[in-house]
Order: C-alpha cells, then sequence, then structure tokens
C-alpha cells in the first residue's frame, strides 16, 4: 500500500511529481491551505504530513494522528511544529534547508543595498513629491566597500551572505555557537569574534541563527546598547531574535542608522512605529520568495518523504533523537 500523505498547502506541484507517483497525495484544491477543521479530519488517516510554515501542528492535532511517521516541512524554519509532540511520539521532523539558502542571502544583501544607498526611499520619494530635490549632496546614502559585517549564524544561510559581503569589499566578522574551522574561516575570509566584540565593531548586523529559546530577544536594548552608533540590522531569520520595541526605540533615538527587516516578531502585525521611518526597508517575509526556490522546496520536501519511506535516514532530520 502506497504512504498517504497529506499536504497542507497548494504548493507547486511540479516539485511534487515523483512524490505523487510514489504515494496518495490529499492536497488542497479549494484554498490555499487547508483549514484547522480539514487537517483535523484528515491527520488520523496519513502517514506523512508535508508542512508549510503558515499553518501550526500543533500538540493537539498531532495526538490525532495515529498513523503518522513523518513530517517534512516546506522551509527551513520549524516552529510552526510542536517537536516536542512529534519526538515524543517517535515523529520524524524534516526541514528543507538547501533550497532556500541562496534566496535568502541574495534578500539579505538586497535588503542591505536598498537601505544603505536609499534606494527604496529614493524611488518612493521621485513617485510622490512633485518638488523632489535633485543635485550632487541630496539624497546621499552609505557604501557598503571596507565596511565592517557582523554576521550571527554562520550556517548555510550566513555563509552564502558572507560570499556576497566579501564581493562587495566588506570585512566579515561573525559570530556562532559552534567556531568554524580554520579551513571554513580562510575559505570565507571570516573572523570569529565574540558576541559582545560583534556588536561593538560592525557597521552592519546581519541575523542568520535560528529563533530557540536561547536566541529569543538575543538583540535586545543591552545588545543595541553596545553597537557602532549609526549601525544597521538586517534580519532575514526569524523576527523574535530581535526585540521589536527595542529596535524602534534605538532607531529613533539615532543610536542605530537603519533597519532591513524581512521578518517580524508577531508577524504579521507588524510595530507601527516602523511604518513611518525612511531608516527601514521592510518586506513580507519573502525572502525565499522566487517561483524557482517554491519548486525547489517543494522538490526538496518530497525527497525526504520519499527517502524516509524508501527505509533511507538521509534526510535533514531536526530531531535525530527518534532514531533511538
Amino acid at each position: 500500500m502506497r504512504p498517504k500523505i497529506l499536504v497542507i498547502a497548494a504548493i507547486p506541484k511540479q516539485g511534487l511529481a515523483k512524490l505523487e507517483q510514489n504515494c496518495e497525495l490529499i492536497y488542497p484544491t479549494e484554498n490555499f491551505t487547508f483549514s484547522d477543521e480539514e487537517i483535523k479530519k484528515y491527520i488520523p488517516q496519513v502517514d506523512g504530513i508535508l508542512s508549510v510554515f503558515v499553518k501550526p501542528l500543533t500538540a493537539g492535532m498531532l495526538k490525532e494522528a495515529t498513523r503518522l511517521r513523518i513530517i517534512a516541512n516546506f522551509g527551513v524554519g520549524y516552529n510552526n511544529i510542536d517537536v516536542a509532540k512529534a519526538t515524543e511520539m517517535g515523529v520524524v521532523v524534516c526541514n528543507t534547508p538547501n533550497a532556500v539558502t541562496e534566496p535568502t542571502a541574495e534578500m539579505a544583501l538586497g535588503l542591505l543595498l536598498s537601505l544603505t544607498r536609499n534606494i527604496a526611499l529614493n524611488d518612493r520619494e521621485l513617485r510622490t513629491k512633485p518638488n523632489f530635490k535633485w543635485g550632487i549632496m541630496e539624497n546621499l546614502g552609505t557604501g557598503l566597500f571596507d565596511k565592517t559585517v557582523g554576521i550571527i549564524g554562520m550556517g548555510r544561510i550566513g555563509k552564502a551572505f558572507a560570499r556576497r559581503a566579501i564581493a562587495s569589499g566588506m570585512k566579515v566578522i561573525y559570530y556562532n555557537r559552534t567556531r568554524l574551522t580554520d579551513e571554513i574561516e580562510r575559505t570565507y575570509n571570516c573572523k570569529y569574534v565574540s558576541f559582545d566584540k560583534l556588536l561593538e565593531k560592525s557597521d552592519v548586523i546581519s541575523v542568520h541563527c535560528p529563533h530557540t529559546a536561547e536566541t529569543h530577544h538575543l538583540l535586545d536594548e543591552a545588545a543595541m546598547k553596545k553597537m557602532k552608533k549609526g549601525a544597521v540590522l538586517i534580519n532575514t531569520a526569524r523576527g523574535a531574535v530581535i526585540d521589536e520595541k527595542m529596535l524602534v526605540k534605538y532607531l529613533q533615538n539615532g543610536k542605530l542608522g537603519g533597519a532591513g527587516l524581512d521578518v517580524f516578531e508577531k508577524e504579521p502585525i507588524i510595530t507601527p512605529e516602523l511604518f513611518t521611518m525612511d531608516n527601514v526597508v521592510l518586506t513580507p517575509h519573502n525572502a525565499t520568495g522566487t517561483i524557482e526556490t517554491r519548486i525547489e522546496t517543494s522538490r526538496e520536501a518530497a525527497e525526504n518523504l520519499l527517502r524516509f519511506f524508501d527505509g533511507r535516514k538521509d534526510i535533514s532530520i531536526v530531531n535525530p533523537q527518534v532514531w533511538q
């Protein structure tokens, strides 16, 4: 009997072709996502779930999943899943770290360039201000060349962003839970520093760490007080790594030079003051928002499912303790 898979959202079928050949799919046809009621209806029937970050899989839902063996998440972040409950049930949880790497790094660089060179601001004012002022000493931004960027989290995405920063002539320092090997540091021409040193030395801070209990409000008021005056923050990771209220405070008082944000603490709600600031660039959690990435993420999630049901363990598991 073919495994039955609940696909929570209408993600691109181009990436699901092989999965559809080998499994029975329950796939939404009327709306983009199944409702909570529909998920509760189908979940007792399925062997696997292909989940998406916009629909939580709660402990209450999972306890009804008596046949469930694997959850393959569409995306690298998996805080939409009650992983503790899944682990308790012996259910494997996977994510898709590879497909999201390059587009997220692209977005981080795009936010940085838009912010420092006033691209979004100038575009907005050219369109809306009839008396917009031109001139060689008007509308000046700041360049990236020879500036220091501090990367918080040098995993796949942090490294991909480092490549782009180096190509822009920036100096790269980083803080990570575990220091990289000498060989990797040479490859990325980066230097490991303490968290406090990164705050003190960086002209730009780019966040690429996951949101965990340890990283919640990692960039809080105490951290912002230690930052270089005029430093800019880029966040394409998770909103709650930054204390958004404190961010507003330190943008308003001039300590911070700006922020480029793709993620927010209480999405889709955004702190209202951020909308009023010219030194802030906002995007709607869209770092992976290319059609190529959506297709490849579908394919990567599907591959996790196919390998698992083929008895393989070479999958991007996030709770490996279940193997025990």
